[in-house]
């Protein structure tokens, strides 16, 4: 296959993530689900927290079976069951157990399986740009919201909630689907043409090189992935609530409220490109010391500001460090345990996403369900992030593996 080519690859692949990412705009579904069906704030964000844990344990499995499979299946594989599981959602009149199993755990598996392809598969065909198109290809995923959230709330105010989720779901597996096709590996020892790699990066490959159990016995792994945790948390509570939280603290209307939800989810993904590209100047422990502060400040204030303008820009900054621990993770496992098992050693790390999702958004329904403010719940994240500010100050690589 020819270098071209592989710019395709890169497209479809940034396509894919763009369907899967569609999971961040699920704050639309909130109000209208919960009016319509009088369930709690707390049983509709379950809903999100099932999804994204899910996917969280898909991912590692996902990744696993990519080596036996290939990318393409379990792209394809991931993709139908993620369409299916939102178009199925949209008979979630049978109970809220429903919503639950189609959008959360069907959709979820579907979600994790997809997700990991499109970066295992762009690391390889991009050997000589992998940092930026990790961060482009995780950063498809953060700009889902963009498109799905609009659209997704019109069609909501004109043909109704369930509706809503066939309509979509029926989009996401063609969309899912075309991309998974383009999904290949390059032919075993291809290189883009008149590139070499330097023997920096030779030393480097070869350097660090952990077993999954092997990375597994270091405190080191763990760190990561409560640093991972920590940082999701606070971003995923965010977006868990975005649209009803922009129309208390701003007094936005739902299609206002709709609008910021795509505007900050530009944040998501920007973010994923931005901190990873600072990181390979400040270091990835000094950027998460500084997307903790930044977060410190911002969750705050938040709560004192009712300019849609300036609520929007806040969020925005929030999500750009949300999406920053994605696109600078995978560079900090590879870093401490080396590039060749970094696959499942990330996959496993990703899991920290699942359990953040439980923990931020249901964390931040019940003080919102409580106090009838989001007030509250942004206060106490802000004071977990300065605690959290001190983890990557102590953490170090870990001893190499292998004599």
């Amino acid at each position: 296959m020819s270098t071209l080519n592989r710019w395709w690859i890169a497209l479809a692949g940034i396509l894919l993530q763009m369907a899967l990412g569609a999971v961040y705009a699920w704050s639309v579904f909130r109000a209208p689900l919960a009016k319509q069906f009088h369930w709690s704030i707390s049983e509709v964000t379950l809903t999100f927290t099932i999804a994204i844990m899910v996917l969280g344990f898909a991912s590692f499995f996902g990744g696993l079976w990519l080596k036996k499979v290939g990318p393409r299946v379990v792209a394809l594989t991931g993709g139908a069951l993620y369409g299916i599981g939102v178009f199925l959602a949209s008979f979630s009149s049978i109970g809220l157990w429903w919503l639950y199993l189609t959008y959360g755990v069907i959709g979820g598996i579907g979600l994790g399986f997809a997700y990991i392809v499109p970066v295992a598969v762009l690391l390889k065909w991009f050997p000589d740009k992998r940092g930026l198109m990790t961060g482009i290809a995780v950063g498809g995923f953060g700009a889902g919201a963009l498109v799905t959230a609009p659209i997704a709330t019109r069609l909501i105010q004109s043909i109704g909630v369930l509706h809503t989720f066939a309509y979509l779901g029926i989009a996401f597996l063609i969309v899912t689907v075309a991309a998974a096709t383009f999904m290949q590996n390059p032919p075993e020892g291809w290189q883009p043409e008149g590139w070499t790699p330097t023997q920096k990066q030779l030393v480097q490959e070869h350097a660090r090189s952990f077993t999954l159990g092997e990375a597994l016995k270091t405190w080191q792994w763990w760190a990561l992935w409560l640093l991972l945790f920590l940082n999701t948390s606070a971003g995923i509570s965010i977006i868990s609530q975005e649209a009803p939280m922009f129309q208390e603290f701003a007094r936005a209307t739902a299609i206002i409220a709709a609008g910021m939800v795509g505007i900050v989810s530009i944040g998501n993904a920007l973010g994923r490109v931005f901190w990873a590209w600072v990181s390979d100047t400040l270091g990835r422990r000094m950027t998460f010391v500084s997307m903790f502060v930044i977060q410190i400040l911002l969750f705050w204030l938040l709560p004192s500001l009712h300019a849609v303008p300036i609520v929007t820009a806040i969020s925005f900054i929030i999500l750009m460090c949300y999406g920053g621990g994605f696109g600078t993770m995978p560079a900090f496992a590879a870093d401490y345990f080396g590039p060749a098992n970094v696959g499942s050693i990330y996959g496993l790390m990703l899991t920290a996403w699942g359990f953040a999702s439980a923990f931020g958004p249901l964390l931040i329904a019940h003080l919102r369900q409580s106090s009838g403010t989001y007030a509250s719940g942004l206060h106490i994240i802000a004071m977990i992030m300065a605690v959290s500010a001190l983890l990557p100050l102590v953490v170090r690589p870990p001893a190499v593996a292998k004599a």
